[in-house]
């Protein structure tokens, strides 16, 4: 079991990276929006081949993409698929157990696909305004690293 003391380090850990705001921002948001896909089990590989073609922090974007836990996947998948079905202007199909096969499966993936992404891309604009937000906040309480944050936001880039 995790406690909340060690949750709290490695929150603090984050936090405080050596990497300008808006990285670490981007990072999280990139997870965040690959978390909210319906491709379970995929959700660390992808956020490591995202991280590396958007350039972002890798380690806030594998936390972002933990962000859709299991006790949130259901209504979220549900959310999703309303959406999608909605935006895409179908009657949604009723659910049956019997239609878990691959073929049965074809009927709800246009709608999960777009209502998830789009739910995702909200979720993304969020998780970066709160995570900047965060990073910002927790970097002016010390005075090395907001002195880090603000060369950073006067070169433009990551100090190395």
């Amino acid at each position: 079991m995790i406690s909340i003391s060690k949750l709290k380090q490695q929150f603090k850990k984050i936090l405080s990276l050596d990497a300008h705001p808006g990285h670490i921002a981007a990072g999280f948001a990139v997870g965040t929006f690959i978390s909210f896909t319906p491709f379970f089990g995929l959700h660390t590989p992808l956020a490591i081949v995202f991280a590396f073609i958007f350039r972002v922090n890798k380690l806030t974007c594998i936390t972002g993409a933990w962000v859709n836990t299991p006790l949130t996947v259901v209504p979220v998948l549900a959310a999703s698929y309303k959406l999608g079905e909605t935006m895409l202007g179908n009657k949604p199909l009723v659910f049956k157990i019997t239609t878990l096969d691959w073929a049965g499966m074809k009927g709800y993936a246009s709608a999960l696909l777009l209502g998830s992404s789009v739910i995702g891309f909200f979720a993304a604009l969020a998780a970066y305004a709160i995570c900047y937000w965060l990073v910002v906040a927790f970097r002016k309480k010390d005075p090395v690293l907001n002195a880090m944050t603000d060369e950073m936001e006067v070169t433009g880039e990551e100090l190395e």
